[in-house]
């Protein structure tokens, strides 16, 4: 049924070069329904829950969490949605970039 297989939503998690990324299948599903909330620095959740008016359709919830690696760029997560598939973005630390060296001038 429609309620449980957004109840049963699964979430793929591929990682590219640039970024993480999540898509999520949610047939029917309002991005008002659905939330996109990054906890405790580094613990992504995707929540939905239907909404019980629609009466046609049986009401569901789901929750996923992810514990994030340390090179998501947790403040720069984007999410959006369309026809039905919900898509959340996160960049990547540049791996490939030295950490930045400061000159310390020497005293005495």
């Amino acid at each position: 049924s429609d309620a449980s297989a957004f109840a049963n939503t699964s979430i793929d998690w591929k990682e590219t070069p640039e970024a993480h990324n999540f898509k999520a299948d949610l047939p029917g599903a309002k991005k008002e329904e659905v939330k996109v909330e990054v906890e405790e620095g580094r613990v992504l959740q995707i929540s939905g829950e239907r909404s019980k008016e629609r009466v046609e359709r049986s009401s569901g919830k789901f929750l996923r969490r992810f514990r994030l690696p340390e090179n998501a760029k947790v403040d720069q997560v984007k999410a959006s949605m369309e026809n039905g598939v919900l898509t959340v973005t996160m960049p990547k630390e540049d791996a490939k970039k030295k950490p930045e060296m400061k000159s310390i001038e020497i005293s005495g």
